[in-house]
């Protein structure tokens, strides 16, 4: 899978995804912005913030509730380009 952009609605900043990052959390580990997260791994969702455009994928399925329209960072990659609401 090539190169992603991951747009952040706030401020428009874009972040590039390699094919090395693992989730999107580390996708803003990369680029140095904060996001708030405990567990890493789908299970506690202090990590969701809200998808407003693209698609992600799981490796596995969570174990934290996510309400329609949001996502894990800690366990997902995006498919294409996604906005996040952050």
């Amino acid at each position: 899978m090539g190169q992603r952009t991951v747009t952040l609605s706030a401020n428009g900043r874009q972040l590039a995804c390699h094919a090395g990052h693992r989730n999107l959390l580390e996708v803003f580990e990369h680029h140095d912005v904060d996001v708030e997260y405990q567990c890493r791994e789908g299970y506690c969702g202090s990590c969701q913030m809200r998808l407003i455009n693209g698609e992600v994928t799981y490796s596995e399925k969570p174990l934290a509730f996510i309400p329609e329209g949001y996502v894990l960072p800690c366990c997902c990659l995006p498919v294409g380009d996604v906005e996040l609401e952050f």
